[in-house]
Order: structure tokens, then C-alpha cells, then sequence
């Protein structure tokens, strides 16, 4: 066995990091499988689904040695101890639920490979200065209730009682969903990790973007991740018969509407790292016969630092304001979400480039991740890494994201490697 202060990874029967990456590529088929729809993925927060992908994955965590459980918030994980049994834990994962018509690997392949690390590391986890845990957060991409990170911002400790209120598209509270599932909202606090307690987190994702595909590289080190904000914009002007009004009579709300959706795409092309999408536009009264008179729109707004995101936002409300003013209308904005951005930590970087090395990569890329991760939340009570696996163009959050065997596997190398050498530092 090898020595668990030396970060060099155990000798593993011929063919053992490629068999674990199969192993990881067929598990992702069978979770894709579990689906509340027919026609493609859709796993939510608190479903029959997420109760399945959770026993399934339990049974997976205790064949690979770990104690598991799942917490007052869903989540579920697994652990091993190192040295000491007090001693805290280092947390590898990501999440299991998925946006609506969702991909096969965003997120899973993240908690899948942290559990054959786990697996395949054995019993040098025992030497550890630290335990070794592996989580399945849920409710990352927060597609039922509109609220995001719901799973890890309870492991924060962030839990805002004002969430209890938020509600599905079928009109189902959160509070009342936490009951049908078998949670106690009143015991959601128990989920909580205080800081003592853990000794990093350390994340693989498929990257959801184009960088690595287009650098022919299979990994990258995240670097941080982004500030987030997102509206719900509202665009009033008045509801009038579409033959009888003419031009300068109209007060169309889809057209002011439509002149602030052009704005955002202008102002965030001209603003380094920053990205807005309006992924909801809906207009009422929604007749094929009358003028619009409210349109009701969703601004996702992400940058590299809040301070760009947050200029990126003054302009565009300094241009609603412009076309509202010209169109006879007004408009109004609610903010639902709102993140800092989380800088990785230097060490974490550090081992999980050394991992990457170690694999033959060379000139592994920094990369700044403009889309959203659980790190967001974690990043309050512990320090964070991510690595990202090259995904094919880039596409995620839709069926044709994908993966290779070949980058799954650089992926399970430098992800041991890096908690080997993030042992190695902190024995030393």
C-alpha cells in the first residue's frame, strides 16, 4: 500500500482508472433512466425521482465501503474515515437533479467519479489527516421552486425560512413538498456542516462551455465562479384591439420588451465576462387580436466579478428606463437570486493542476466558470476547487452534452491525485 503522505496513486490492477470511468459513463445511463418524463431527463428537487437516484446511489456508496445517509435537506452522502474519526472531512461531489430536458452528465459525472475516487484510493483514505466525504446535493439547478442551490445552501448553514413559501408550477409549497417527501422543515437547520467540520471541496464537472473542446485539452482548472443575479421583469404599457389602434396610439408592452432583450445582449457583449439570457418572455393578455399590454420577462446576469455585473445592470436599467419612457410604458424589476462570486482556493488549484499533470496534460488552462455551481454556497463555510472535464462544443442543460471515456478517466486520475496531494500538504 502506498504511503498516504506520498502523492503518488496505489498501484491498481492493469485497466482500473479505464473500467472505473466505464463504470461512471454506464452509471450516468442508468440514472438518466430514472425520469419523471418520457421523452427525455427531468429529475426535480423533492420528486419520486430524487427519492430513487437516492437509494440507488446509497447502495453504490456502501459498495464502495462509505456510511451513508441522507440529511434534513435530501442530500446524501457518503464517508470514510482517515486517521482520526474527529478529524474533518474533505467533501467530493456535486449534484443529481437536473434542469427540464436536461443532459446525462451535468453534475452526475461529478459525484459518480468522486465516489470511484473514494473507491479506487481504498485504504489509504485510513492515512488521511482528514475523512473523505461524497455528497449528492440537490436542487442545484433549483428547476421546481425557481430557488437554486436549495440542497447546499442548507449544508451552508444559509437556509432562508422565507423559502418555505416558494411554490411549483402546480402550486405545491416548498414546506409541503419537504413533508410529502418525509423532511421535517422544522429539522432542516441539522443539515448544516459548521466549518470545523469540513476540510475542503473538491468538485469535477463537465465544463458548460466551449473553452477545453476548442483547446484540445481534457481538463481545467476552475479559477472562480461567477457573481449571479436574476430578475423577474415586468413591462407594462396598455391592451388594445390590434386593428383599431393605430401606431402612435400604441403602447405595446412586447415591443419595449423585446428593445430591452436586444439591450442586454448589446451591453454584455461589450463587458468582459459578463453573460445575460432572457430564458422567459410571455406577453398578456396573450390574444392574436390585441396589443400586448404586459410582458413578463427572466434576466439571468453572471460575471467574473460583481463589480461588472452590478455596472451591467445600472446601464440596463438606465435603458429601460429610455425605452419605457419613449413607448409610453413603465417597468418594474424583482430580484430572486442573488450570489457572490466564489474565488477558488489557491492551495485547491494548486493540487487539482498538479493532478492534471500528472496525467500527461500539459498547460493545463485556467478557467473562469460563468455558470453556477454548489461550490457557490460551500465557498461560505469552506474552502473550494473544481475541475472541469471537456464536454463537446460545450452544450449543457441539453440532451447532447456529453463526455468521452478517455476524459473520465484523465478525470478520475487528477481528481485521486489532487486529494493526495492536498494530504500530503496537510500532513506536512
Amino acid at each position: 500500500m502506498s504511503d498516504p503522505t506520498d502523492p503518488v496513486l496505489p498501484d491498481l490492477p492493469p485497466g482500473a482508472w479505464r473500467d472505473a470511468a466505464a463504470r461512471v459513463m454506464a452509471r450516468c445511463d442508468r440514472l438518466a433512466a430514472v425520469s419523471s418524463r418520457t421523452d427525455g431527463i427531468e429529475r426535480v428537487y423533492l420528486s419520486p425521482e430524487h427519492a430513487r437516484v437516492n437509494g440507488v446511489v446509497a447502495r453504490w456508496m456502501q459498495d464502495a465501503g462509505l456510511r451513508t445517509w441522507q440529511d434534513a435537506a435530501g442530500n446524501r452522502w457518503g464517508h470514510r474515515d482517515g486517521r482520526d474519526p474527529d478529524a474533518p472531512s474533505l467533501v467530493l461531489g456535486s449534484h443529481l437533479d437536473t434542469v427540464r430536458d436536461a443532459g446525462r452528465y451535468d453534475g452526475i459525472v461529478g459525484v459518480l467519479a468522486a465516489l470511484e475516487v473514494v473507491r479506487l484510493l481504498g485504504r489509504v483514505v485510513g492515512g488521511f489527516p482528514f475523512g473523505v466525504d461524497v455528497v449528492a446535493f440537490w436542487d442545484e439547478e433549483g428547476a421546481r421552486f425557481g430557488k437554486a442551490l436549495l440542497g447546499s445552501s442548507a449544508v451552508a448553514g444559509a437556509w432562508d425560512p422565507t423559502w418555505w413559501d416558494l411554490r411549483d408550477e402546480d402550486g405545491t409549497s416548498l414546506r409541503d413538498a419537504f413533508t410529502t417527501f418525509g423532511l421535517d422543515p422544522a429539522r432542516v437547520a441539522e443539515a448544516a456542516r459548521p466549518r470545523a467540520s469540513l476540510a475542503g471541496y473538491l468538485e469535477a464537472h463537465i465544463e458548460q462551455g466551449p473553452q477545453l473542446d476548442r483547446a484540445g485539452a481534457p481538463l481545467g482548472v476552475v479559477t472562480s465562479i461567477a457573481a449571479a443575479r436574476r430578475y423577474r421583469l415586468t413591462v407594462v404599457g396598455e391592451a388594445r384591439h390590434a386593428g383599431g389602434t393605430p401606431y402612435d396610439a400604441r403602447h405595446d408592452a412586447l415591443l419595449g420588451a423585446s428593445e430591452a432583450v436586444l439591450a442586454v445582449e448589446r451591453l454584455c457583449r461589450a463587458e468582459h465576462h459578463v453573460v445575460g439570457t432572457v430564458g422567459r418572455l410571455e406577453t398578456f393578455p396573450g390574444a392574436v387580436n390585441v396589443v400586448p399590454g404586459e410582458a413578463r420577462l427572466t434576466l439571468d446576469l453572471r460575471g467574473e466579478l460583481a463589480e461588472s455585473r452590478d455596472r451591467v445592470w445600472g446601464l440596463l436599467a438606465g435603458e429601460l428606463d429610455q425605452i419605457t419612457g419613449r413607448r409610453g410604458l413603465t417597468w418594474s424589476a424583482e430580484q430572486v437570486h442573488d450570489a457572490p462570486a466564489v474565488v477558488c482556493d489557491p492551495l485547491l488549484r494548486d493540487v487539482l493542476r498538479a493532478g492534471a499533470e500528472g496525467t500527461g496534460q500539459r498547460d493545463v488552462l485556467d478557467l473562469f466558470s460563468p455558470a453556477g455551481h454548489d461550490g457557490m454556497a460551500l465557498g461560505a463555510v469552506t474552502d473550494v476547487g473544481m475541475l472541469f472535464l471537456r464536454n463537446a462544443d460545450g452544450i449543457s442543460h441539453h440532451p447532447d452534452e456529453s463526455v468521452t471515456v478517455a476524459d473520465v478517466e484523465a478525470g478520475l486520475r487528477a481528481l485521486a491525485a489532487a486529494v493526495l496531494h492536498l494530504a500530503h500538504e496537510r500532513a506536512g
